[in-house]
């Protein structure tokens, strides 16, 4: 976001810093005292009495109790009911600027009842491409930006999940054992990204990782023909891990109340 007219580094250390305070009372939603404020975020107690001064002017921090503690005000209620949060809104900038830099097509997909839904796609510019659309849905066990999902669910929604579901055979590289598709969440979990080496469709691999918001999980993927895969794997999964990475910072945004 482009800084304002008139802006100034005062000005925006001013409001990074009062962000700071209600973030650390969001996180603690029966109240805090002014002291236990300053040491969250790092500010002389005077600081944080000014901020917390202001904020309870317009009403954004109001009193724990009858005597001691300040916890968020009202006027955050009405904040909140009027923001609209859009996954593909908030990706497509990245989305657009990973399909001019790899040339390929670009899919981002979220959860949605034990299936992934693909929710934007940028074509790629190759005449030779993975063609998918808005609306289409996917099993999630062959696929990379399901297996990516699958692998950021918590345990217990993992187990039902797995409880439930039938690993459908779709090629002859389909995993289809539990035992060996939950060693490879585990992999994935570590290294954050997922492959489809032809598992969902012959001809087509991917690669995949998951992004966390309050609201949802969902993956970008880049699925090439693998005859163009193969040679570039690495550095399309070097400009996905970038992408996924700017972004999920955005999503779980802490502001530097230095």
């Amino acid at each position: 976001m482009k800084k304002t007219k008139g802006s100034s580094p005062l000005g925006i250390r001013v409001i990074a810093r009062a962000v700071a305070v209600m973030d650390a009372l969001r996180q603690h939603p029966d109240g805090l005292s002014l002291g236990e404020i300053a040491k969250l975020v790092d500010l002389p107690r005077s600081t944080v009495q000014r901020i917390v001064n202001a904020l309870d002017d317009e009403g954004m921090v109001m009193a724990a109790s009858a005597t001691e503690g300040i916890k968020l005000g009202p006027r955050l209620t009405l904040l909140a009911a009027s923001a609209k949060f859009d996954m593909a809104d908030f990706c497509r900038p990245a989305l657009v600027k990973l399909a001019k830099e790899t040339g390929e097509t670009i899919d981002l997909s979220v959860w949605n009842h034990d299936k992934i839904v693909f929710v934007d796609h940028l074509p790629g510019t190759h005449r030779l491409r993975a063609v998918s659309a808005v609306g289409i849905s996917f099993p999630v066990h062959c696929c990379a930006p399901g297996k990516a999902m699958l692998a950021a669910l918590p345990d217990e929604e993992l187990d039902k999940f797995r409880g439930r579901i039938k690993l459908a055979k779709m090629t002859e590289n389909t995993i289809v054992s539990w035992d060996k598709l939950s060693r490879e969440l585990d992999s994935i979990r570590k290294s954050g990204i997922a492959y489809d080496h032809e598992e969902y469709s012959q001809g087509i691999s991917a690669v995949g990782i998951a992004l966390s918001s309050p609201a949802e999980l969902a993956a970008i993927s880049i699925p090439v023909p693998t005859v163009r895969f193969s040679p570039n794997e690495r550095k399309l999964t070097a400009l996905l891990a970038e992408t996924c990475g700017q972004l999920q910072r955005r999503l779980q945004y802490k502001p530097d109340a230095s």
